[in-house]
């Protein structure tokens, strides 16, 4: 069955609320932008909505080397991206890396939202981005489809943070299957289906944790086979390109049977 892209999201900061792009430029990486920036704490260690779940309302935009972060009761401030200044030592779930500090202003406005001392850093040249794992995470139309038929209140697909959504597939979970595909310029790889966390608990439009769902109701489903729940899948890029909603989303190679649906 023919599938297309329909929704194309990135991510510029890691944690902050998602950009939604017609068009973008797919790289080794993922998106272009994607997770490039990410907020540390004092002791380096990153910062994310499950700590703080206010970063669903820091909505950053990056044009060319400017990238801007607002937030309705903040204001806004304006950073000129820094590619040279001193790495700073971070940690992202206890593993090191280093970031290019972006300065003390943007790391002062951070700080009054978050209640406390942080800093923005960004990506070195030689490193991949800050996602949690790989390049690409795809949800299908098919499988927020099937989640939401069982909850009482549905949910947007907002809460898993996407890169693609995928519409078209008549199953539920054909992500898990798929092990090349094609889209747009783009060729992908399955490297894992996608653990979900307590991210997925806070309502994105208002940066406030809800409760246990959708997580309640994903683990009576869909329990991985080693722990947690698993929603979605990850993707590493073998081929770079450019990638569009309204792209076919063509499967080139899959398995036939996975998790139960």
């Amino acid at each position: 069955m023919n599938a297309t892209v329909t929704e194309l999201m990135c991510y510029p900061v890691k944690g902050c609320a998602g950009l939604s792009l017609s068009t973008a430029s797919m790289t080794f990486r993922g998106l272009e932008h994607d997770r490039e920036f990410m907020i540390v704490g004092a002791d380096g260690s990153f910062r994310s909505q499950r700590s703080d779940p206010v970063l669903a309302v820091v909505h950053p935009s990056i044009v060319d080397d400017v990238l801007t972060l607002s937030h309705a009761d903040f204001g806004s401030i304006t950073v000129e991206v820094n590619r040279h200044s001193r790495l700073r030592d971070v940690t992202m779930f206890d593993e090191p890396f280093q970031g290019i500090d972006q300065g003390d202003d943007v790391a002062r406005w951070l700080g009054e939202i978050l209640g406390e001392e942080c800093r923005l850093v960004r990506i070195t040249s030689t490193a991949p981005s800050f996602a949690d794992s790989t390049a690409v995470h795809i949800l299908s139309d098919a499988s927020m489809r099937g989640l939401n038929a069982r909850l009482d209140a549905p949910i947007p697909f907002d809460r898993f943070r996407p890169n693609i959504v995928v519409t078209g597939w008549a199953d539920a979970h054909r992500e898990d299957l798929v092990r090349r595909a094609s889209v747009g310029a783009c060729e992908l790889a399955f490297d894992k289906i996608a653990i979900r966390c307590a991210v997925t608990t806070v309502e994105q439009t208002t940066g406030i944790r809800t409760g246990p769902e959708p997580l309640r109701t994903l683990a009576a489903y869909r329990r991985g086979p080693t722990k947690g729940v698993v929603f979605g899948a990850k993707f590493s890029v073998k081929t770079v390109g450019r990638v569009s909603v309204g792209d076919e989303f063509t499967v080139l190679e899959e398995e036939s049977s996975g998790l139960d649906r």
